[in-house]
């Protein structure tokens, strides 16, 4: 499903405009997003799932062309954990 196909989806389960319901996916977005960067970050939707930001560590790496050993830098990703509703 892309993003269009959400926007669809949502307008007609709503009774809504296709603007107003891309509008709502983006406020969405953005929320998530911007709940995310704090320095907690995580968002729970219940039934659906949670969202939580942790950081991996640096650790050393392989060029898979030359063999040769890197350095991977520190850094923050999203972990998705699917809520009850989701598994089911």
């Amino acid at each position: 499903m892309t993003k269009a196909d959400l926007i669809d989806k949502m307008a007609s389960s709503a009774g809504i405009t296709k603007t107003a319901a891309g509008a709502a996916l983006e406020a969405f977005m953005e929320g998530v997003v911007e709940a995310l960067k704090e320095e907690d970050g995580k968002v729970t939707l219940v039934g659906f799932g949670t969202f939580t930001k942790t950081t991996r560590k640096a650790r050393k790496g392989r060029n898979p062309r030359t063999g040769e050993e890197i350095t991977i830098d520190a850094c923050d990703v999203v972990k998705f954990k699917p809520g009850k509703m989701l598994r089911d």
